[in-house]
């Protein structure tokens, strides 16, 4: 008995790959809990196994103290040494408990314990799952779909699940119960009541992890990914450079015929793979993010925020952009900066507004005569180039230039003001009349348009009225057609019928020749065929007169 006990134990831990001493200790464990649980009492009871016998003993914990206020869970000495028990370390004493009366243990005490071990059993199985798979993050792993819950999708691995949630898949795929499917670790959770690890097929490292199987010069480090982004299911971009000149990166991604890339785009669905080379010059690898569109420049508008602008031309405006934004978007994430993507028209506006801010500013400093020519000059040359500026910086502001006193500031502040309020005005006034112009084009439009409506409703209606009247006169034509065509025919079958009445009359008794008489050809019937069928058709009133025909 005690050696199937054993047994027993090892076995499951050869299936669940638990270390035995883990199983003796819950099956200690949950004995101690249905002994508790038996004998009703609120001493601290443990268990122990014996490998030998393969038996279990319940015993009671109690710390040796001189002063005993809780007998449960505490002993005097004396007691201790009438039970001959040795204290640990700690002064704690082990008190057994009768053999007999753990023989006493009931149905729901036995429950009791096996739950505790297989929750024990669970526990130290998540602890191994967990300690297996959380080394293991960015790893990529085959699987088979086993199931479907609320949109995720439980994967199995073999020894254990996965979580593949909503989120992690691409909304190009679709998968059944029982396909294959591969995906990357992304996270391990010890204290998930489902599968403890997290997959995903939109993270940007199965990607990486596809090229590594695809692309040996990647595998053996000669080509390195630098980076790599994705819109999943729809388009990615990757970056790669080569640490060996005479290995060209991108060509070794594509392949020969694009045979390469394209068994991960058939993996990813159907999903486009930019592949572009990585640069130490910003303004390169923007160049080449940023196909296929054609760059013009790159301005680098605020390094220290990572901001920059590009311009294209006119006709590569919509290429560089994407569809919503998309090839614009995914090259600023490969490449780490924000891009502000102009055409050359749009740039050319710009920098002739800002040409036109400039000598409206100049024109208004020579405007300002409350600070004197001298004082402009001293102004200009201190940086205040602008109404806007002088009266941001203030009258204190403009005391600090040399030349400048505390009452020539207010006067200068006095007068920008005025001035600005004059352009204000300006320019509200201008602002105006363009909403006004905007409203009375907006109008003529509607006009205009209600104007065509108007006529191609017209002509609509007088083709309808044209065709109802033609379909009007066939109408009336055809019982006319049908009057006159009904008389002549009876008249002929009139005539025809007097006519064949009184040839029958005149015809004799004796039997007309054939059709053609003069020719015998009653000894060659073929020949006869052909005559009879070479004779013209002739009406039943010749035929039945008997009477010769012209040329007999």
């Amino acid at each position: 008995m005690s050696s199937e006990i054993f047994q027993a134990i090892e076995q499951v831990g050869r299936e669940k790959s638990i270390e035995v001493d883990v199983i003796i200790q819950a099956v200690e464990d949950a004995y101690a809990a249905a002994a508790k649980k038996y004998f009703r009492t609120k001493e601290d009871l443990g268990a122990r196994f014996d490998r030998d016998s393969g038996s279990l003993a319940v015993f009671a914990r109690k710390k040796v103290v001189d002063d005993v206020t809780n007998p449960d869970l505490e002993i005097s000495p004396d007691d201790a040494e009438s039970l001959s028990l040795p204290a640990s370390e700690e002064g704690i004493v082990e008190i057994p408990k009768p053999r007999e009366e753990l023989l006493q243990l009931g149905r729901i005490a036995a429950q009791a314990a096996k739950q505790i071990i297989f929750q024990k059993v669970r526990e130290a199985e998540r602890d191994n799952i967990f300690k297996e798979y959380a080394g293991r993050l960015g790893e990529m792993i085959n699987g088979l779909v086993k199931r479907f819950e609320r949109g995720n999708i439980v994967v199995d691995l073999g020894r254990t699940e996965a979580l593949l949630p909503k989120k992690e898949q691409s909304k190009a795929e679709r998968y059944s119960q029982g396909d294959r499917i591969r995906a990357v670790i992304v996270d391990v959770d010890r204290n998930a009541k489902g599968p403890q690890v997290i997959i995903s097929r939109t993270d940007e490292r199965i990607l990486t992890k596809l090229f590594e199987m695809e692309v040996p010069e990647i595998y053996d480090g000669t080509v390195v990914i630098e980076r790599a982004v994705r819109d999943p299911g729809d388009r990615a971009k990757v970056a790669v450079r080569s640490k060996d000149r005479d290995v060209d990166p991108v060509g070794a991604c594509v392949g020969i015929k694009g045979s390469r890339v394209q068994s991960i785009i058939r993996e990813l669905r159907g999903e486009k793979i930019d592949i572009v080379e990585f640069s130490d010059d910003i303004n390169s690898f923007v160049t080449n993010a940023l196909n296929p569109a054609k760059i013009n420049r790159v301005q680098l508008v605020d390094p220290e925020n990572k901001a920059l602008e590009v311009v294209v031309d006119d006709e590569q405006l919509s290429l560089a952009i994407g569809k919503k934004g998309q090839n614009v978007r995914l090259a600023s994430r490969l490449v780490g900066w924000k891009i502000d993507i102009k055409s050359e028209q749009e740039k050319k506006r710009e920098v002739e507004a800002e040409i036109e801010r400039m000598a409206r500013d100049a024109k208004e400093m020579e405007s300002l005569h409350a600070a004197g020519e001298k004082s402009v000059e001293r102004l200009s040359e201190a940086g205040f180039r602008s109404l806007d500026a002088i009266v941001e910086a203030g009258a204190e502001g403009l005391s600090q230039v040399p030349g400048i006193g505390p009452k020539t500031a207010e006067k200068i502040i006095i007068a920008a003001e005025e001035l600005l309020e004059t352009r204000r005005a300006q320019e509200a006034a201008e602002q105006a009349r363009q909403e006004e112009q905007a409203r009375l084009d907006e109008e003529a439009r509607r006009e205009e348009q209600a104007r065509l409506e108007e006529q191609a409703r017209q002509e609509e209606q007088a083709r309808l009225d044209q065709q109802a009247e033609e379909d009007a006169g066939l109408a009336a034509e055809a019982p006319a057609q049908e009057d006159g065509s009904s008389e002549p025919a009876g008249d002929d079958e009139g005539a025809l019928g007097t006519q064949s009445s009184d040839s029958s009359a005149e015809t004799p008794t004796d039997e007309p020749e054939p059709y053609g008489g003069t020719f015998d050809t009653s000894h060659d019937p073929a020949a006869s065929k052909q005559v009879h069928d070479s004779q013209p058709v002739t009406s039943p009133s010749e035929v039945d007169s008997g009477e010769p025909r012209e040329g007999d």
